[in-house]
């Protein structure tokens, strides 16, 4: 199967082409750079491999939660290519391909990774591994504020590891929560060549019904102007 990548939802933008247990990435981490550097970064990786759009399988979309103008370029360019090239769509979670690389770099049984929302709130995701080392979602993704997680425990933080950027924007999340964890990990932001991985084992859907995690809704209302 050939795949084509891309994860916008970060300051990561990162993108991926998939050939079978093969892979070619490009990865740069550039806030507010993505329109810059996402096309030219997707050609080059085709260039390299030899290979045009049309004769991969699907494009896979890093489908959030994350930054909402990130997601729109990232679900914009995905529908752009899949449309042109006649392909379908497979959305993968932004927070499990942190995962995926947690537990392809450690021995840890669980992650919970945490990215930046804004607000003093954070995305966040919980795995455990599955039998075949992949991040299995133990509850619903979702915005956390600064508080202790209800799902962890100490019983269980020898074998659990925090991931994620949201650890280290919200110090004093990190501090409710320390005695949950061994340790935190440098994995911060998603990378392509996971979503690879874990498309594997997901379904391609047209490209407009591809439907972006924001998990906000309203992210452009003026305080003070909503409705009561």
């Amino acid at each position: 199967m050939k795949f084509l990548a891309i994860d916008t939802s970060s300051v990561a933008c990162t993108v991926a082409l998939g050939m079978g247990d093969d892979f070619i990435e490009r990865h740069e981490e550039q806030p507010r750079e993505h329109t810059r550097l996402l096309m030219p970064m997707i050609r080059d990786a085709l260039n390299e491999a030899g290979t045009a759009l049309e004769a991969l399988d699907a494009v896979v979309m890093g489908n959030g939660p994350g930054s909402f103008i990130g997601m729109r370029i990232a679900a914009s360019v995905c529908q752009g290519l899949a449309h042109g090239a006649g392909l379908g769509i497979i959305p993968v979670s932004s927070l499990a391909a942190v995962a995926a690389e947690v537990f392809d770099n450690s021995d840890a049984k669980e992650v919970a990774v945490a990215q930046d929302a804004h607000m003093n709130e954070v995305y966040l995701g919980l795995f455990t591994r599955d039998d075949d080392d992949r991040p299995l979602p133990l509850c619903d993704e979702r915005l956390q504020i600064q508080e202790a997680i209800a799902e962890m425990d100490e019983a269980g933080m020898m074998r659990r590891i925090a991931a994620g950027y949201g650890w280290q924007r919200y110090p004093n999340l990190m501090n409710l929560n320390r005695s949950f964890f061994r340790e935190e990990s440098n994995v911060v932001y998603p990378r392509a060549r996971y979503l690879l991985t874990l498309a594997r084992t997901a379904n391609a859907v047209a490209p407009e019904d591809i439907d972006p995690a924001y998990l906000r809704k309203k992210v452009a209302v003026i305080p003070g102007t909503a409705k009561q």
